[in-house]
C-alpha cells in the first residue's frame, strides 16, 4: 500500500507542476521540454502499471469477497436443509437422524459464520482498495492531459522562448553601443568645416597681404627712381 500512495503522490504531483516555472531553469527550452515529455511519458507508464496492478488486487479482493458472501449464502442454505430434515425425522420418531441432521445444521452454521466475517472483514479493504484507484485514475487522467498540453504547446513555447533570446541579443547590441545623436554629429561636422573654412581663408588672406605688399614696395621703388630722375634734371637743366 506504501508504494502505492508514493506513486500516487508522484502523479499528484506532476498533475499539478507547472510547466513555465519548469522552463525558467534551462536556457535550453527545447531540450528541456523534451526531456521533461519524456520524463511524463515514463511516469505515464509507470503510473498505468501502478493502476492495473491496483485495479487487479481490488478485483481479486472483490472475487473473493463475493465468494465469501456466496459461501455464507450456501452454507446457509445447507443449515437450512439440515434443520429442515432433522425436524422431519424428529417429528418421524428418528431422534438419533434428527440429533445428526442438527450437528450437520450447526456445523453448516459455524462455516456461514466464518465465511461472512471473512466478506465483512475484506469490505474496508476493499473500500479502501477502490478509492485508491479512484485516485490513481483522476490523477494519471491529470497527468495524461498535462502531457498533451505540453506536446500541444512543446513548438510555440520553443518559438517564444528563441523569440525572447533574439530580442534580448538585440536589446544587449544597443546597450553596448553608444548611439550617437545624427543632429550632434552634424553640427560637429559643420564646425570642422567652418574651421577649415577659416583656415583656407586665412592663408588666402595672407597671400593677398604679401601680394599687395610686393606691388606698395615696387610703387615706392617706382617713386624713388622718378625723384631720382627729377633731382637729376634740376642739376642739369640743359641736358
Amino acid at each position: 500500500m506504501a508504494d502505492k500512495r508514493t506513486v500516487l503522490g508522484r502523479i499528484s504531483q506532476l498533475a499539478r507542476a507547472n510547466i513555465n516555472a519548469l522552463l525558467d531553469r534551462t536556457e535550453d527550452p527545447g531540450t528541456m521540454i523534451d526531456q521533461l515529455i519524456r520524463d511524463y511519458t515514463n511516469t505515464v507508464v509507470e503510473a498505468q502499471d501502478a493502476v492495473a496492478q491496483t485495479i487487479g488486487n481490488l478485483r481479486l479482493a472483490e472475487q473473493d469477497h463475493a465468494a465469501d458472501v456466496a459461501a455464507a449464502s450456501e452454507w446457509g442454505r445447507k443449515a437450512l436443509a439440515a434443520s429442515s430434515r432433522a425436524d422431519r425425522l424428529r417429528a418421524a420418531g428418528n431422534a438419533a437422524d434428527a440429533d445428526r441432521f442438527d450437528d450437520l445444521a450447526k456445523a453448516a452454521l459455524g462455516k456461514q459464520i466464518t465465511a461472512e466475517r471473512d466478506a465483512a472483514a475484506a469490505e474496508p479493504m476493499i473500500a479502501s482498495q477502490a478509492d485508491a484507484v479512484e485516485r490513481l485514475k483522476s490523477g494519471l487522467s491529470a497527468m495524461k492531459d498535462r502531457l498533451a498540453e505540453l506536446q500541444t504547446r512543446r513548438d510555440s513555447l520553443v518559438a517564444r522562448q528563441k523569440s525572447a533570446e533574439a530580442q534580448a541579443k538585440i536589446q544587449g547590441a544597443f546597450s553596448a553601443i553608444s548611439v550617437l545623436d545624427p543632429t550632434s554629429e552634424l553640427s560637429r561636422f559643420e564646425d570642422k568645416v567652418r574651421h577649415e573654412e577659416a583656415y583656407a581663408a586665412g592663408r588666402a588672406e595672407v597671400a593677398t597681404s604679401s601680394l599687395e605688399a610686393q606691388f606698395d614696395e615696387l610703387e615706392r621703388s617706382g617713386d624713388d627712381l622718378e625723384v631720382e630722375a627729377r633731382l637729376a634734371a634740376l642739376k642739369n637743366p640743359g641736358a
